[in-house]
């Protein structure tokens, strides 16, 4: 019997998993949502369970393969985040240690060492990455370092160096299929971005051999068959790897040219689709490899920010401010501004644009006055306020007027901080009707590989809710040095 066609998208997050069933047309029909343990072993430092965060994989997957329209899935999409890596038994896929993820802060020191040494420059020029804990290369260092008999088994080929992509393919496909992509693998620092290659010379420096890493092949592809038992004998082909960014980014309809948009997740990530052609990176900005129209790779300008999201997860739980992220609109709204407070939310250090590790976070300009409102209120502006920096040395760098911004993510549902980001930026915002742009971004990559559409950006669309700025200039200007003038305070 002839079933209609369906997706699956898999979107490991940094705290969480989510699965969702789509029909050829990405209207959802089914949803799952876990969340797993995070690991704060020492100061600065973050880890992953590798069976933990797979536990809560299988169930989200086992709940969607549920439904009944499973049965025509056609193809399996795999969105995840990109930085955090896991040192694997090659023959089993077991875990030797906890993986490090990409907020971990642990190798600053060895970052700033290298740095020293006249290495960033190179490097930057192969990877389009800066030297800075946040990618994978310096945590394998330090897990061949640290982790007891790892190095003599990695070099006897006995293991391998997974980013989280690589650990679900080896997990649903079966070990031995130990495969990434160049979205993901752009972000290890090891990873040749015009040769679309891992670099010999860069995986020297770190100690790490080529041959401990994933095979790379391309992001729309063949990535084996779902295994797990609760597959129920049908065997859906894994269709699509990318990275949660560019995955954003392809659901947010970013796959031309000057396609941009920001993500509003645990941390907060601007990209910008560059084309076919490497562009100059603006102060601060990374050059990474994203999606074409084609599936195919290509080229974006990304500004990465290490809190976003979880700055109102902060005022949550680690001041109780607030019951529930929801409660923060309201009460923010209940003032009619932040009253001179300024929070700035470095607490695992500055990503882009000053990518200083050791910088940490403050609340400055309290006053007798001052109340929970006016600190919640500051936190909404702190997030807004560190992607309205960006966008500005955006404009400056490429003088594009970036006066449209498609935005996505949980706290992109908080229409303060929507309003607060398009007066800080000067553009319009334009958020979808479907926030989980990045597990669409995985479906659509999922649907073109299966042969379901011919090029992304086939699907229409629905109408987005926009947002509207309201400052001119010269005031936008006076607030964004008034941000800059609390960063200043926070350098380390």
């Amino acid at each position: 019997m002839n079933r209609p066609p369906a997706l699956i998208a898999v979107d490991a997050g940094t705290t969480g998993i989510t699965a969702l069933l789509y029909d050829r047309d990405l209207a959802p029909l089914a949803r799952a949502y876990r969340e797993f343990p995070q690991h704060f072993p020492a100061p600065g430092w973050v880890e992953h369970d590798a069976g933990e965060l797979l536990s809560a994989l299988d169930q989200v997957l086992a709940e969607v393969l549920a439904h009944p329209a499973a049965a025509g899935a056609v193809g399996l999409g795999i969105t995840n985040q990109r930085e955090t890596v896991f040192a694997l038994e090659r023959s089993s896929g077991r875990p030797l240690a906890r993986g490090i993820v990409w907020q971990d802060r642990r190798t600053a020191a060895r970052c700033e060492e290298l740095r020293a040494a006249g290495a960033e420059p190179g490097i930057r020029a192969r990877t389009g990455l800066l030297l800075d804990p946040y990618f994978s290369a310096t945590k394998i260092e330090w897990l061949l370092r640290h982790v007891p008999g790892l190095a003599q088994r990695e070099a006897r080929g006995e293991v391998l160096f997974a980013t989280v992509d690589a650990l679900i393919v080896g997990h649903l496909a079966g070990a031995g299929r130990w495969a990434s992509d160049p979205t993901n693998a752009s972000r290890t620092l090891l990873f040749d971005i015009d040769r679309r290659a891992y670099d010999p010379e860069l995986c020297g420096r770190f100690g790490v051999s080529p041959g401990s890493l994933p095979e790379i092949r391309p992001s729309a592809g063949d990535f084996g068959r779902l295994s797990r038992p609760y597959a129920a004998g049908r065997e859906v082909p894994i269709r699509a790897l990318v990275g949660d960014q560019q995955a954003a980014l392809l659901g947010q309809g970013g796959h031309g040219p000057g396609g941009l948009k920001i993500t509003y997740g645990t941390g907060c990530f601007l990209m910008l689709n560059a084309g076919a052609q490497r562009p100059a990176a603006p102060q601060g900005f990374l050059t990474t490899l994203a999606i074409d129209a084609r599936g195919g790779p290509c080229f974006a300008l990304e500004g990465s920010l290490f809190m976003g999201g979880a700055v109102v997860q902060w005022l949550r739980d680690g001041l109780g401010l607030i019951a529930s992220a929801g409660e923060s609109e309201a009460l923010a709204r209940s003032v009619p501004d932040s009253g001179g407070v300024v929070l700035v939310p470095a607490f695992t250090g500055l990503g882009a644009p000053y990518w200083d590790p050791e910088a940490r976070g403050a609340l400055l300009g309290l006053t007798r006055g001052t109340t929970r409102a006016h600190v919640v209120r500051a936190g909404l502006e702190g997030i807004a306020f560190q992607n309205a920096e960006l966008i500005e040395l955006l404009r400056q760098g490429t003088g594009l007027p970036l006066s449209r911004i498609r935005v996505d993510g949980g706290a992109a549902q908080n229409d303060l901080l929507m309003e607060l980001q398009a007066d800080l930026c000067g553009a319009v915002l334009e958020r979808a009707r479907d926030v989980e742009a990045t597990a669409r971004g995985a479906a659509l990559l999922a649907g073109l590989s299966a042969g379901l559409w011919e090029r992304l950006g086939d699907l229409p669309e629905a109408p987005p809710v926009r947002f509207e700025p309201r400052l001119g200039a010269p005031e936008r200007a006076r607030e964004l040095a008034r941000w800059r003038r609390a960063v200043a305070r926070v350098r380390s």
